[in-house]
């Protein structure tokens, strides 16, 4: 089984103005062909650089691109997307529809929950358009749905399903917080991750995540956290984007890494150029190899506490990201690590990174 793009660690109050549809002569329910040209000067590709996994001719790593797509919730350019697209990008560029191509910075990003926004850094082009924020509580299994997207880079194409169910996951293995997905037999491949799942109105309730597939092609099984979910998370709470990603280390692999008998760790795998977990000085990986058949980075920092929290106790994720809540703009963020055998702590302003 192939699960297309990174999921769950275990697995926009914006409104466009209200549309009049066309619909059928013998209905109510508007046209699928008129609610997409509404809709879709509102969505986006999402172009990334960052670090690969993999090495250079000189035995550097190299740096790789990637696509994803994202959907603008604003008139001043906030665009929401998966947070696997943006998670570690060292730059972010958006394209509209009409060719406009803009810089972007990431704003704010929970891997945990695979949802991120960015903010433009340029004016949104004349047609673009802002889409609206449905009430994900409001959609019914059965109910049909549209996503657009660009599937293998190939941009603003739309595809058709259903809701196929509802699903709650946990925010991380052992977590009592969950997180709500749709699931759909709309086509998803990669590319997709990040854009727009919409209704029949127009509105947008849901960000497509990732599909289970055993080829690495949409096998009818695609999921997107709720509109409900990204707007809790993106839009109604302390933004906060960490700027890296790791593997969590237990274990043999713990110990190889001499982390401190019946602890877990972090292991940095990427840091993203000028990111918070930059400037506060976390080291990512540099050395690739395989285990167990997963490409891993070894060399970098291992994290084994990040604002007073271990990351041994329960349910770490859902306590981290409730303590970023209570985090004001003069507090201390530290996070303790261990690098070449020995702890640190490397320790900033909640301002200094966010700046």
């Amino acid at each position: 089984m192939k699960l297309i793009a990174p999921v769950l660690l275990a697995m926009a109050a914006a409104c466009a103005n209200t549309t009049r549809y066309q619909v059928d002569s013998g209905g109510d329910v508007p046209r699928l062909e008129n609610v997409f040209q509404t809709v879709h000067a509102s969505v986006v590709t999402i172009r990334t650089v960052g670090q690969s996994m993999e090495t250079d001719a000189y035995g550097r790593l190299a740096s790789a691109s990637g696509v994803g797509s994202g959907v603008l919730i604003s008139e001043d350019g906030r665009i929401l997307t998966a947070s696997h697209v943006i998670q570690t990008a060292d730059r972010v560029q958006v394209e509209f529809p009409d060719g406009t191509a803009l810089p972007a910075r990431v704003i704010s990003s929970i891997p945990s929950a695979d949802v991120a926004m960015i903010q433009l850094e340029k004016p949104i082009p004349k047609r673009a358009t802002v889409a609206k924020l449905g009430d994900s509580n409001d959609v019914r299994v059965g109910e049909e749905v549209f996503v657009v997207g660009a599937p293998l880079g190939i941009t603003h194409t739309l595809t058709v399903g259903y809701v196929s169910a509802r699903r709650a996951v946990p925010l991380s293995p052992g977590s009592r917080q969950v997180v709500e997905l749709f699931q759909t037999d709309a086509a998803i491949n990669p590319g997709n991750s990040g854009g727009p799942m919409f209704n029949l109105r127009g509105e947008v309730i849901g960000i497509v995540s990732h599909i289970v597939s055993e080829s690495g092609s949409s096998a009818g099984l695609g999921f997107a956290v709720t509109s409900n979910v990204a707007r809790e998370l993106m839009l109604n709470r302390n933004p906060f984007w960490s700027g890296m990603d790791g593997i969590v280390v237990a274990g043999d692999l713990a110990a190889a890494l001499n982390v401190p008998d019946g602890r877990v760790g972090l292991l940095v795998q990427r840091v993203a150029d000028g990111s918070p977990s930059d400037r506060l000085g976390l080291h990512g990986g540099s050395i690739p190899i395989e285990v167990s058949g997963q490409s891993i980075l070894l060399g970098g920092d291992v994290v084994l506490e990040a604002l007073g929290l271990s990351l041994s106790e329960p349910d770490f994720d859902a306590s981290f990201l409730g303590a970023v809540q209570d985090l004001s703009e003069g507090d201390i963020v530290s996070v303790r690590v261990l690098r070449g055998g020995r702890q640190f702590v490397l320790s900033k302003t909640f301002s200094e990174l966010r700046r």
